[in-house]
């Protein structure tokens, strides 16, 4: 509980500043809060569905691409607002989740992964030959030069999607996704409609991470099937919310801004050093810390360092 109360105040405090970080003047870190803030909440989708359902998707740059895309088409091609390209984008995110939902949230481990990483090939392979999405030459849209609105945008959005996982994490929907994520047979016998509420779990993964697609889209004014339906990306979205603590609400966030930092720093001093990374990251979080920094804040003061010693014996090391 206490920690809760601390939460509560704390929280507020820190969204106001860093709401207010844009004051600061310096275009540099705004734009470079504007990646990690899109980042967080692609991690916080993805970790809805992966964390909390235990489903590891491989396939939400899917919804990242619609939702640019809905936006791209709105604007681009029929110079409607932004407002409504964000719509058409979740719109087309969420009717892709429920149709494709069924079938594909049969599969299980692995098969699911291989499936869903399928779905981004695909989608990649379909908006190319499609001429209202631009085929492969993509799509330009209008300039904006507000980057102090696409930054306030995302992290309205991020606040928002952390706040539905903080819901996630203390109600009745939230609870019967971590049955399923422990034990889906044990869940289903319990009378736990597994079916209904991984769908659901995969829309709202959908919908927020489409969302921030939109953005992305308008801020950068050009995509292209390969830009914003990129499986790396889909990459990242995993390693910072399993370095953060996948299945915890502020762990992704942590996650995203710790290795974005990282990555930005050895970006601009080493090069080489940078692509190699997220590599070094997969390997770290496995072997020492396989439910990420949330699990080690909560572990270590018990445990110690005997916690990553037992980590690295599991592990055969």
């Amino acid at each position: 509980m206490k920690m809760w109360r601390w939460l509560g105040v704390l929280a507020p405090v820190v969204v106001a500043l860093l709401a207010a970080l844009p004051l600061a003047g310096d275009p540099v870190l705004t734009q470079f809060g504007i990646s990690v803030l899109i980042l967080a909440v692609l991690a916080q989708g993805w970790n809805i569905l992966g964390g909390y359902t235990g489903y590891p998707s491989f396939g939400n740059s899917v919804f990242f691409g619609l939702g640019a895309y809905g936006v791209g088409i709105a604007m681009a091609q029929y110079q409607l607002p932004f407002s409504i390209g964000l719509l058409l984008g979740l719109a087309l995110a969420l009717a892709f989740a429920f149709a494709l939902g069924v079938p594909v949230l049969r599969l299980k481990g692995h098969y699911f992964a291989i499936a869903t990483l399928g779905l981004a090939q695909v989608m990649t392979a379909i908006v190319s030959n499609v001429e209202i999405a631009g085929r492969n030459v993509g799509l330009v849209l209008p300039l904006l030069k507000s980057e102090t609105l696409f930054y306030e945008l995302a992290l309205a959005l991020l606040v928002a999607v952390t706040l539905v996982v903080w819901w996630l994490s203390r109600s009745r929907f939230g609870y019967a996704l971590i049955a399923i994520r422990e034990n889906e047979d044990a869940a289903a016998a319990m009378g736990v409609n597994t079916t209904l509420y991984k769908v659901f779990a995969f829309a709202l993964s959908a919908g927020f991470t489409s969302l921030a697609g939109g953005i992305y889209a308008y801020y950068i004014t050009f995509i292209d099937p390969a830009g914003v339906f990129d499986i790396s990306l889909n990459v990242k979205m995993i390693i910072m919310a399993v370095f953060g603590g996948p299945g915890s609400v502020l762990g992704p966030v942590v996650g995203a801004l710790i290795l974005s930092t990282v990555s930005e720093v050895l970006a601009a001093k080493v090069t080489s050093v940078a692509s190699l990374f997220f590599g070094v990251v997969i390997v770290v979080a496995v072997v020492l810390m396989p439910r990420g920094l949330a699990d080690v804040m909560r572990r270590l003061r018990s445990s110690g360092w005997r916690y990553f010693v037992e980590n690295v014996r599991a592990h055969r090391l």
